[in-house]
């Protein structure tokens, strides 16, 4: 045990690595092998990041300073050395990759690992560079871990083939290499100015700078922001993103749900970090908030307009991420926590809403239409099947419609926002926190904007929902009672007992996510925790 936790920052990056390269090591028809070593990948991987959240409220062992541990890779001292950070937020996003992920692969393990080749190494890389990204304490190492998880994510959108899949597949990929480009491009900059990609470093050094440097730096961290704000879907940089994530296959699009939150994490983190330094444009309120009700706004349309389920829960991804946006685009850190609370609520509520779309598509008569891309793969095993509806595996359950109802009910309480689930809680939240804002100098006019916006998203989704639901559930044409297994049900049914344990332990919760808001106002506990030099016998 104390090994393990003496290497515990480096656990989510080395689980997954070895996981997918063992899996790459075993052939397409030793499935059931696959699935053991997956399983047990996410199982580990569950609970280093329980005892990061546990090391991270100050009961750690010799490598945490207080609250946050810091991993120095062959022991080099920051900047000089690769260092890995885990610190409340840093935890709070691993614990939350490792529970969606747990569901999505559990779900896909019913039918759809089958569909192509390597889905589970692909999968299990995709958990690395999302891992990576949340612990690394430097630029370069965040862009590393971008273009694995990126990698990664171009083979599980192609997966099960499809010509609507392929060319989604596509747009998808053209648009993330150019924000890796920009990426590259910005990190070149910053380091050619300042001579470190160590965030603590950096944040440090942007201080000294001055004149056309400091000129330039702004400019290397608008296109640094830029690339960040593709990857988290704001208008106008997330036209890619509806189609994307609605021609995806089921667990993949529920794991892609995080997939924006990246974005969204990398500018909270490193605006954070810059705050004393003078955040510069898309790491300010003064650029996030615009963008944030823009994007809301842009999301909120989209939903209305949208007649396919899977395009409003896309779009319901961009209403989420535009709230998150506009939230901590308010100066001071009021809305911080109650966004955090709302980013755990609106991230699990849409992966199980995903996954449940997949399975109430099988009920309905255009249901062969929109999920025929795998038909193949699947008629390998059944070779007498003629439409996914006949394809279901099992022995129907006899109240699997009313379990798709309800959990379907349960969805868009949550994306609403209507109680007494955890959407309510959280936006509540946000909403209270934003007229408390007047007296840390927000502009009156920002925060009814704010208040009017998310109410009318709130109202807009309501509609856009509320006709989904009624077109599935209630006036299909033809109805066919789809057959489910429990490795497809259960995967839905943790996601919404998740977002009700919220609900249950807001005030924990929410207590937990405060201190992690007071946290990131306070830069120096980072800095002075990732720059101490290295103790003797730290690491190996």
């Amino acid at each position: 045990m104390s090994l393990w936790m003496q290497h515990l920052p480096v656990l989510p990056v080395l689980i997954p690595l070895l996981a997918g390269a063992l899996m790459l090591l075993t052939r397409d028809n030793q499935r059931p092998l696959r699935v053991g070593l997956g399983a047990v990948s996410l199982a580990l991987q569950i609970a280093a990041a329980l005892l990061l959240i546990r090391s991270t409220q100050g009961i750690g062992g010799s490598l945490w300073a207080g609250d946050i541990g810091v991993y120095r890779l062959g022991n080099w001292a920051a900047p000089f050395g690769i260092v890995l950070v885990a610190d409340r937020l840093s935890a709070l996003m691993l614990g939350l990759t490792a529970v969606l992920g747990l569901c999505a692969w559990t779900y896909s393990t019913a039918r759809w690992d089958r569909a192509g080749s390597h889905f589970h190494p692909l999968f299990q890389l995709q958990l690395m560079g999302l891992n990576g990204a949340f612990l690394t304490g430097d630029l370069f190492n965040l862009f590393v871990f971008f273009e694995i998880l990126l990698t990664a994510s171009y083979g599980l959108m192609l997966h099960g083939s499809g010509k609507r899949r392929v060319g989604a597949g596509l747009h998808y990929i053209g648009i993330n290499l150019i924000a890796s480009f920009l990426l590259l491009i910005a990190i070149a900059l910053i380091y050619g100015l300042t001579g470190t990609l160590n965030l603590a470093d950096l944040s440090v050094r942007a201080l000294t700078l001055t004149g056309a440097d400091r000129q330039l730096f702004d400019s290397a961290a608008a296109i640094l922001g830029v690339a960040f704000l593709i990857k988290a879907a704001a208008w106008p940089l997330n036209f890619w993103l509806p189609n994307a994530y609605a021609e995806a296959c089921a667990p993949v699009a529920a794991l892609f749900a995080i997939m924006t939150k990246v974005g969204i994490y990398a500018l909270l983190r490193i605006g954070s970090l810059l705050l004393p330094a003078g955040a510069p444009a898309a790491f300010g309120g003064a650029w996030m908030f615009p963008a944030g009700i823009a994007t809301l706004a842009f999301g909120t349309l989209g939903m209305l307009a949208s007649t396919q389920p899977r395009r409003i829960a896309a779009y319901a991804i961009i209403t989420s991420s535009g709230t998150l946006f506009a939230a901590l685009g308010m100066p001071g850190v009021t809305l911080t926590g109650p966004a955090l609370y709302y980013l755990l609520s609106s991230v699990l509520a849409l992966g199980a809403l995903f996954l449940l779309l997949e399975l109430t598509e099988r009920s309905q008569s255009f249901g062969a239409d929109i999920l025929a891309v795998t038909q193949e793969a699947f008629e390998a095993d059944e070779p007498d099947a003629t439409s996914l509806s006949e394809q279901a595996v099992g022995t129907p359950l006899p109240a699997t419609m009313a379990f798709l109802g309800l959990s379907f009910f349960v969805c868009a309480l949550l994306i609403i926002g209507l109680p007494p689930l955890s959407g309510f809680v959280a936006k509540f939240s946000l909403l209270s926190a934003a007229l408390r804002t007047a007296e840390f100098g927000a502009p009156t006019v920002n925060v009814w904007l704010l208040v009017a916006a998310m109410l009318g998203s709130g109202l807009a989704c309501l509609m856009a929902l509320g006709r989904c639901g009624v077109r599935l559930f209630w006036i299909p044409e033809q109805l066919h009672v789809p057959a489910l297994r429990l490795n497809e049900i259960i995967p839905i049914l943790v996601l919404l007992g998740a977002c009700a344990a919220l609900t249950i332990q807001a005030g924990p919760a929410m207590s937990y996510l405060e201190d992690t808001a007071h946290y990131l106002d306070q830069p120096g506990r980072y800095i002075q925790a990732v720059l101490a030099p290295a103790a003797p016998g730290d690491q190996p």
